[in-house]
């Protein structure tokens, strides 16, 4: 594959997957945070600070989560790299 063709297909990837990501955290802090039922057009404080609160963690959590995906990449690829000098 052309490198600047797949250099584009993985800034697309990662577009759609922060996208992915913003919506699903978008919907579970507005259903743990939000009632149904609105008694006023604007969140109330402690609506807001539940919000804020949630999101902090949910892109912690996403942060952690990709850092320990990415360690257990590498250690993949050593493996593999180490398997292939081994039987070479």
């Amino acid at each position: 594959m052309d490198p600047l063709k797949a250099q584009q297909l993985a800034a697309e990837l990662e577009v759609e997957m922060m996208a992915d990501m913003y919506n699903r955290m978008t919907n579970a802090c507005h259903r743990k945070c939000v009632p149904p039922h609105y008694k006023e057009a604007e969140l109330t404080k402690g609506e807001s600070v539940c919000l804020d609160r949630c999101v902090a963690k949910y892109l912690d959590l996403h942060e952690k989560l990709g850092r320990k995906l990415t360690e257990l990449s590498v250690q993949d690829e050593e493996m593999m790299r180490k398997a292939a000098v081994g039987s070479g």
